[in-house]
């Protein structure tokens, strides 16, 4: 019921995560977060480490199926913001894993952790949001979902991005440096027009407002929101 090939993932980079202290949160837990969770705890022991792992609940809307005029099915599934990502991370978490959110809630949540944004907070969930919304499918922003690729000089193996995010809700879009793709104004751009159907983006904490959004260079392969 989970992403088998994240415990594979996690195999080959927990011990460097936990040496470096960068965090990990996923939404690899599908229909068992508990179960991944689990599994993670296994193969940190089998490793050797001493990692926190936590796991997100409250999207599996089965049992209020019939309620909810789904009589009958095999999944209900409601998608979740940031809050329950943010409260692992302060109770100490290591990894995260979470079943239903949306794409954007795997940033919104550790920024809520950072900064220590409430839900009232809505201009800075808001931005989170839309960084997350930049980032939520890797390099689509660095150029793969550009309808100018052939300006990009190296498209083969484009970086994936990264989202620098400020305590005002804003952010800057980079990349490792010395990696193929691009982030410009063009491909970010781009990014955020993907998968919407209007000015209002709708999430589970905030709905971000895009014709309020700026997008401007901040340099080579910097991108501020």
């Amino acid at each position: 019921g989970y992403a088998r090939t994240f415990v594979r993932q996690l195999e080959d980079c927990l011990g460097l995560a936990l040496e470096r202290d960068v965090k990990i949160v996923a939404n690899a837990g599908g229909l068992n977060p508990a179960g991944l969770a689990a599994k993670l705890r296994e193969v940190a022991k089998s490793l050797g480490l001493d990692a926190a792992i936590a796991h997100v609940e409250g999207d599996d809307l089965l049992p209020r199926a019939a309620e909810l005029g789904f009589a009958g099915a095999l999944t209900a599934n409601a998608y979740l913001g940031g809050f329950g990502i943010a409260a692992c991370l302060t109770a100490g978490a290591d990894v995260v894993v979470t079943g239903r959110v949306t794409d954007a809630s795997l940033v919104v949540g550790p920024a809520v952790a950072r900064f220590g944004w409430g839900p009232a907070d809505h201009d800075q969930l808001a931005g989170a949001v839309v960084a997350g919304h930049v980032i939520e499918c890797g390099a689509q922003a660095t150029g793969g979902n550009y309808a100018f690729f052939t300006e990009i000089a190296d498209l083969r193996r484009p970086g994936f991005p990264i989202a620098e995010l400020h305590a005002d809700g804003s952010s800057v879009i980079t990349k490792h440096p010395g990696t193929g793709g691009a982030v410009s104004v063009g491909t970010v751009t781009a990014q955020l027009l993907y998968e919407i159907s209007g000015h209002r983006y709708p999430n589970p904490d905030a709905t971000a407002r895009l014709d309020s959004v700026t997008v401007a260079q901040d340099g080579p392969g910097r991108v501020r929101v």
